[in-house]
């Protein structure tokens, strides 16, 4: 499918009110002017400074602290040990919140296996019911076999070779119905076109495409083919030549200054690469050791701020506290090491919670909720400390970007960073990280002693394919059609959200939807152990989900109410399906304490019946912070 872009011109001036957007349009002018590109003026509002940042902006900004009081604590073992008490308060008391301990539980954990004898009953269900889930699930997994033979044949074939395919076929469901699952209902992560919101695969059937590319597809895949289009045919003369930049940066990097009300820009090759260097100028410029990230935010892989499980070893120099909470707030006042504190705003949908998984997913408690005001109100709070201490605040919008609004997550809470981190979205359909700063952070070498260095450099970064397919994605930013769309964003979403959770409450089905604009979680609302077969039911309906299944639905913005309808007669009919087929049995036994409980019972009697605490290694499981 043929599509153009509707952009704003490379002469840019920024408008005076930032909007929000429901739908994008791709049928838009086929060409637009290839001028020279004058920088971009003005900032949006939210790059006001707040009073109590008011000067932190410029380039000599000294982030580091000094005086009497601050050498009498750096000297003072009472005050350390104070400290190390406030440090201990203001740890989110689940295992997310202490993820050392988590980690060597995650350890032990063993693995053990349901068989197709006891797989159906795990929750006590009668003969009826249990024989009723046996006969489904057959009848499900050859639905899906014989829907895409090709697709699976090819997913086979990945899995035997491509290690991230195995990793995501094995965490698509609670491990101890892995092996059944598996090889029963094959869910093949292949495809050969897009269209819209649409996506197809090897054996020609579209899916709705509610993975979203993992938050990159934000206008639709249409818009997307264009700014590729575009931007490769704008690179080819250059063609692969790195070190000298396509001219196309400095208008890239005067709009992503508008959009973010920062001064500076560095571009790297991912999120996580964008997210390792905001820790590193942080430590350069305040000379201070210590990272604050929350309990269950993710920034990546790196070792340096993924704690926990995940991570083959400890994390050092990484405070993991609790979000949303006065002792942190508090901790942040007296601590003397803190560099500074990561923010994944999507986690406002979940605080102190890993990203909802239906690997996780081992009875009904997964609890999302989005409060706007309350989650800008601690925004706020933890902006005027960080700024009183001298602590780097980052926004890392790698995931949300441009979802919320133009200006992202600062002008969606009102709530100026000192660093910000983009990507998925930003590169127009390649891979981009980006990280935005104040002069007085984004400097890496220091003019007074030349050997003082902070490195960071990449063979790939400003690639100049990369940099214009991006710039094709900053224009359509600025088009009118988009920041007129944006003002409209949360209520249609919202409507959506709420005429699902409608058609749930009518059809007397145990479900609801909640959102954060356009990423959704679903959540279910009576006791199971089964809620996970949702994901293989919306397959055999026709939409596609991410490998986390239920947890994270990611809508692209072009969806159109017929779109949107359809997908929601999908939702019910596959919910339909599996009440049907007894997933969602229940009596007055059944409670969630008493899922995890049998589940609590099932984990001691595999490491009595092993013999030993040798289990699944440490980066496959997070099962553990559910059980305790």
């Amino acid at each position: 499918m043929n599509a153009t872009i509707e952009a704003a011109p490379r002469q840019h001036t920024s408008p005076c009110h930032v909007h929000r957007m429901t739908s994008v349009s791709t049928s838009l002018p086929e060409s637009l002017p290839n001028a020279g590109r004058p920088p971009v003026t003005g900032q949006p509002p939210h790059a006001i400074p707040l009073a109590a940042e008011a000067g932190q902006g410029n380039s000599t900004t000294n982030w580091k602290r000094s005086g009497w009081r601050y050498l009498a604590r750096r000297v003072n073992p009472l005050y350390w040990l104070y400290a190390r008490i406030m440090l201990s308060r203001a740890k989110h008391r689940s295992l997310a919140g202490h993820t050392r301990l988590a980690q060597r539980l995650a350890r032990l954990l063993p693995n053990y296996q349901f068989g197709a004898i006891d797989a159906f009953a795990a929750d006590g269900a009668p003969a009826d019911v249990e024989q009723c889930r046996h006969l489904a699930f057959r009848r499900l997994g050859k639905e899906l076999q014989q829907r895409s033979p090709a697709s699976s044949a090819m997913a086979a074939r990945l899995r035997a070779h491509v290690s991230d395919a195995q990793f995501v076929d094995s965490y698509r469901v609670p491990f101890p119905f892995r092996d059944l699952v598996r090889d029963a209902l094959p869910i093949a992560a292949i495809a050969d076109a897009s269209q819209a919101s649409q996506i197809r695969d090897l054996d020609g059937n579209w899916f709705h495409d509610l993975g979203g590319s993992y938050g990159v597809n934000l206008f639709g895949s249409d818009f997307y083919k264009a700014c590729l289009n575009a931007g490769m045919a704008e690179a080819r003369s250059l063609g692969l030549v790195l070190g000298p930049y396509h001219p196309v940066v400095i208008d890239n990097v005067d709009r992503l200054r508008a959009i973010s009300g920062l001064d500076e820009i560095s571009f790297h090759m991912s999120g996580t690469e964008a997210v390792m260097q905001a820790v590193r100028v942080a430590r350069y410029h305040t000379g201070r050791s210590h990272v604050v990230r929350f309990a269950g935010a993710y920034h990546g892989w790196w070792d340096g701020v993924q704690a926990g499980p995940g991570n083959p070893r400890p994390s050092h120099e990484v405070y993991t506290l609790a979000e949303m909470s006065d002792r942190t707030l508090r901790l942040l006042e007296v601590r003397e090491d803190i560099a500074c504190v990561l923010v994944n705003p999507i986690q406002a949908m979940h605080p102190n919670r890993p990203p909802p998984s239906d690997a996780t997913l081992i009875a009904s408690d997964r609890r999302c909720a989005f409060d706007r005001a309350s989650y800008a109100a601690w925004l706020c709070r933890l902006r005027q400390v960080c700024t009183d201490r001298k602590i780097v605040l980052i926004f890392d919008e790698v995931f949300l970007g441009f979802r919320l609004a133009r200006g992202g997550v600062q002008e969606y809470f009102g709530v100026s960073a000192d660093l910000v981190t983009y990507g998925k979205s930003l590169g127009g359909g390649l891979p981009v990280g980006v990280l935005a700063g104040k002069a007085s952070l984004m400097r890496r070498f220091n003019e007074q002693h030349p050997g003082d260095v902070c490195f960071a450099r990449g063979t790939f970064n400003a690639h100049p394919h990369v940099m214009t397919c991006m710039n094709w994605f900053l224009r359509h930013l600025d088009s009118p059609t988009v920041n007129t769309h944006y003002q409209k964003v949360d209520g249609v979403w919202n409507r959506r959200a709420a005429l699902l959770n409608r058609r749930f409450q009518e059809e007397r089905l145990p479900l609801r939807v909640v959102n954060m604009t356009s990423v959704w979680s679903v959540l279910f609302t009576v006791p199971s152990r089964y809620n996970w077969m949702l994901q293989f039911y919306l397959r055999a309906e026709g939409i596609s989900l991410a490998w986390i299944g239920t947890g994270r639905l990611i809508f692209s913005h072009d969806i159109s109410e017929h779109a949107m309808q359809a997908i929601m007669e999908c939702f019910v009919r596959a919910a339909r399906r599996m009440q049907d087929d007894g997933w969602w049995w229940t009596d007055s036994v059944l409670t969630n304490k008493a899922i995890k409980r049998q589940v609590l019972r099932e984990v001691v009697g595999a490491l009595r019946r092993s013999g030993s605490n040798r289990g699944m290694p440490a980066h496959a499981s997070s099962d553990l912070s559910i059980l305790l």
